[in-house]
């Protein structure tokens, strides 16, 4: 009998300390509303659903009393204002993908990809367990942004050509859809760079005013069509070995948050981040075989291609280097990260995939 009145007792002891736990916990996180901007839209699922992924895990993990409400490009600020409009607060936060910021300062490249850079798992390993969210908060801290990791496309394609690239003399004269550091890489080995927003891309290709276009990968550019216009698609994006996408926060939004709010950001951006490289690795095979299916020539970069790609790169950084002491203390950094952890991805990854490859395609033969 004492037995049971002492589970009887616990019982309601349980039942007590939850009923009175609950009003404690939602005083402590008051409501709170805030704006988000997206450089992406409804058109480029893997991007977009990350952010509303992000926003969705915020106000339910609050109870409701953290909502977020995200407007897709253009609808608060053009998809290339998301800096600007974060920084002096028009909106609390927003999602993009800094390297679109090269023009304001090459050293925001290194917050998304550079070329030859790391790829998607080493570039996680830089930034939570090296230095590299400290050396972008760094960075991002006089334009009053906070910054968080939100997601990684993997490593991109090369994109879309109406001709085919045999030597590094085919890339002259080339009119490409490509900015940023890449553009600035192409554009010394011959190709005209042409900053086209994403809805005139297919009709520039498919009227020859341009000749090739770079954007993301199968999953992102079977939805655009490019393959209709542009049949010779090539590999590897060397230029975005592994593209972060990132949530930018106000500073003074979020050093007004709760404590409990802005772990939670941390917690979401992590989680969410997690299933947009999931969504990319699961959907990209499929999406590269119905484009070849319908006509899309893959293609591989010749390798005087990448050699003069590679060289050229690394002359440009060292010219930021020598002019930009903040580029050079985050390269310094960056690369050293690459050059200790390429050889064991190399040992590791590299030879269990290349087998893995080689035995399948022959099992089938």
């Amino acid at each position: 009998m004492q037995r049971r009145s002492f589970l009887k007792q616990a019982g309601l002891g349980a039942v007590a300390s939850t009923a009175i736990a609950a009003p404690v916990f939602a005083q402590s996180n008051p409501k709170i509303s805030w704006k988000m901007t997206s450089t992406y839209g409804p058109s480029l699922p893997p991007l977009f659903t990350t952010a509303q992924a992000f926003c969705k895990m915020v106000e339910e993990a609050s109870d409701g009393n953290f909502s977020i409400r995200l407007y897709p490009a253009g609808e608060i600020v053009p998809g290339f204002g998301v800096m600007d409009a974060v920084g002096n607060r028009t909106v609390e936060c927003g999602q993009t993908a800094s390297y679109y910021y090269y023009g304001k300062d090459p050293s925001f490249c290194f917050d998304t990809a550079v070329p030859f850079g790391l790829n998607a798992r080493q570039m996680d390993a830089w930034m939570y367990e090296g230095d590299g969210m400290k050396l972008m908060r760094e960075l991002f801290a006089p334009r009053h942004i906070i910054n968080f990791p939100l997601g990684n496309t993997g490593t991109q394609m090369g994109g879309w050509y109406r001709k085919e690239i045999k030597t590094i003399e085919d890339l002259k004269g080339l009119k490409m859809r490509t900015a940023g550091f890449a553009g600035e890489v192409l554009s010394r080995m011959g190709v005209v760079p042409q900053q086209v927003p994403p809805g005139d891309i297919y009709p520039s290709l498919e009227k020859g005013t341009l000749d090739a276009v770079e954007f993301v990968g199968p999953v992102d550019d079977e939805k655009l069509g490019f393959h209709k216009v542009a049949k010779y698609y090539y590999y590897p994006g060397w230029w975005e070995g592994g593209a972060q996408v990132s949530l930018y926060v106000n500073d003074t939004a979020y050093n007004e948050l709760p404590k409990q709010y802005q772990s939670l950001i941390d917690t979401a951006t992590r989680a969410a981040g997690s299933r947009m490289v999931a969504n990319y690795d699961a959907h990209n095979p499929a999406a590269l075989r119905r484009l070849i299916a319908a006509g899309a020539v893959l293609k591989a970069f010749p390798r005087d291609v990448m050699d003069a790609s590679f060289k050229t790169s690394n002359e440009l950084y060292k010219e930021f280097c020598d002019k930009n002491a903040m580029f050079k203390k985050i390269y310094d950094n960056y690369m050293g990260f690459r050059d200790g952890v390429v050889p064991w991805f190399r040992v590791a990854e590299g030879a269990y995939d290349n087998y893995l490859g080689i035995a399948l395609a022959s099992q089938k033969k």
